[in-house]
């Protein structure tokens, strides 16, 4: 299967298909949720490149619950009030993000529990699984993502979502070092920028997995025919 390292498309050695077997695979989005992708001056955290991948993000879903990959959505979500953030010990990105894209001005709206801003954009279909409770960068803290996955047998994590520099890497740093063998999508994770997108995904092919299109993942998946014994 071809995929990107450091930005150069190559075929994987066939030791890779540890990475690629579609066995004991979820497919995991991060954060598509009306918080980052509303165009709603009002959105508390703007990240607009990421509603570019909505599309290819449900139809590489729709591809997954059909070959029987398990399809994770997770969300960022705080309780009200600010304890678990603005009142406690806020994240830094609160304090660092705006030196680069200026005030955020409802960003004390983010991802409070009940609110419209926690709603998925991307479609959540019967037998899907919620993730939320995100309150840092990565989709492991603190949720019960790990707990999810060891029960349902996962070996191997598929990574879509927003935004590619920030949660979708300190997520795919936290899979790998917790065992799991990482693939992200390069087509269907956007970054702050078209750079830092482009060095995310670098850093991911050199330290942490595999980086392919959704195309390429989908194709290898249905070469492997029907699910069998391996992991």
């Amino acid at each position: 299967m071809d995929a990107f390292v450091y930005g150069e498309k190559r075929t994987l050695p066939a030791a890779f298909n540890e990475f690629t077997t579609r066995e004991a695979t979820a497919a995991i989005s991060i954060d598509l949720h009306q918080g980052h992708l509303s165009a709603d001056p009002d959105c508390p955290c703007p990240a607009p490149r990421a509603r570019e991948v909505v599309d290819g993000v449900n139809a590489f879903h729709a591809e997954a619950r059909r070959l029987g990959v398990p399809v994770i959505h997770v969300r960022s979500e705080l309780r009200p009030g600010g304890v678990d953030d603005v009142k406690g010990t806020p994240s830094a990105w609160r304090m660092t993000f705006p030196l680069y894209v200026g005030e955020i001005p409802n960003a004390d709206a983010h991802a409070l529990t009940g609110s419209r801003w926690t709603e998925f954009v991307t479609e959540v279909a019967e037998g899907d699984h919620i993730v939320s409770g995100k309150k840092r960068l990565s989709a492991f803290y603190p949720t019960d993502l790990d707990f999810l996955l060891r029960n349902m047998g996962v070996k191997r994590v598929v990574l879509t979502g927003c935004m590619a520099d920030c949660c979708v890497l300190n997520t795919a740093f936290d899979a790998s070092n917790l065992g799991y063998r990482v693939t992200v999508l390069s087509d269907l994770v956007r970054g702050t920028d078209a750079a830092l997108e482009a060095a995310a995904l670098a850093m991911v092919s050199l330290h942490l997995g595999v980086v392919t299109t959704s195309a390429d993942l989908v194709a290898e998946w249905k070469r492997q025919g029907s699910l069998s014994s391996r992991t």
